[in-house]
């Protein structure tokens, strides 16, 4: 268990980058090394290397739990067959695709943006086999850079409602906590990819935001 700050390809969005999937840390084929076992020994996960339609921005393009995973259209079915490996598929198409952007999702229930339509909302609830709500916080539909979350807890964008907070709790069966990282980013979850046991984070994080994540996600 820990806390890893860290840059990828030297972007400090790690969020963006890393997808954290079930017990699988998908990365991008570039990240190995003292780099990647560093990362996957504060993760606690095992590791698949993989792009999707030649993009690494794996944590926008992918998102799930170790029942399901959704994945945006640009994949390929090389892409898709590697993902099936680790669970159900289901490709977002239509426009709304961008699945680590639009989703938030634990072995405990889905947050889904409001950009998604009400079958949508269903098929994936039924894929992850959790519950799902479509929602926003601090009323934007971007939800996976607005928070970050495990089985333990979760962190959310400071400006999110009284109301998000209530549905977000209910939902992921989770006490919340509203924070920032990367010295004063609200978009938590552009900046940290976790797990139950460790997180990564951007790494101009400070101390005082580095305490309020571990605190948040149950990591202490």
């Amino acid at each position: 268990m820990g806390l890893l700050a860290t840059e990828v390809f030297g972007h400090n969005q790690v969020g963006v980058s890393l997808a954290v999937v079930g017990n699988v840390l998908f990365h991008p084929v570039g990240v190995a090394g003292d780099q990647l076992e560093n990362i996957l020994s504060a993760l606690d996960l095992e590791s698949f290397p993989i792009s999707i339609g030649g993009s690494n921005l794996l944590g926008s393009l992918i998102c799930g739990n170790s029942n399901g995973i959704a994945v945006a259209d640009i994949a390929t079915q090389e892409d898709i067959d590697k993902l099936t490996s680790f669970g159900d598929v289901v490709v977002m198409e239509h426009g709304v695709n961008a699945a680590g952007n639009l989703l938030v999702c634990t072995s405990k229930g889905a947050l889904m943006s409001p950009l998604l339509p009400d079958e949508g909302i269903e098929l994936l609830s039924d894929v992850f086999k959790v519950p799902g709500i479509s929602t926003t916080i601090a009323g934007q539909e971007i939800l996976g850079s607005l928070a970050a979350a495990n089985s333990k807890g979760a962190i959310l964008h400071p400006d999110v409602t009284v109301e998000e907070v209530e549905k977000i709790k209910k939902t992921l069966g989770v006490d919340v906590m509203v924070g920032t990282v990367g010295y004063g980013s609200p978009f938590v979850g552009a900046g940290i990819a976790t797990t139950n046991n460790g997180a990564i984070v951007s790494p101009e994080t400070t101390g005082p935001e580095l305490n309020r994540i571990e605190d948040a996600l149950g990591l202490i």
